[in-house]
């Protein structure tokens, strides 16, 4: 039984030593995302010049 509850405090203390990570990968394809809808705005309004 010990085993069981030291196994799931180390599966939790993992959690929470990766939550920082996925916030941080969550914001590089925000701004990824960001970055290709301008490179698209910019290539439309290219397009509509010519």
């Amino acid at each position: 039984m010990r085993d069981r509850i030291e196994r799931r405090a180390a599966v939790a203390d993992g959690s929470i030593q990766l939550a920082p990570e996925t916030t941080s990968i969550e914001e590089q394809i925000a701004e990824r995302d960001r970055a290709a809808r301008d490179k698209l705005e910019e290539i439309r309004r290219s397009l509509r010049k010519e």
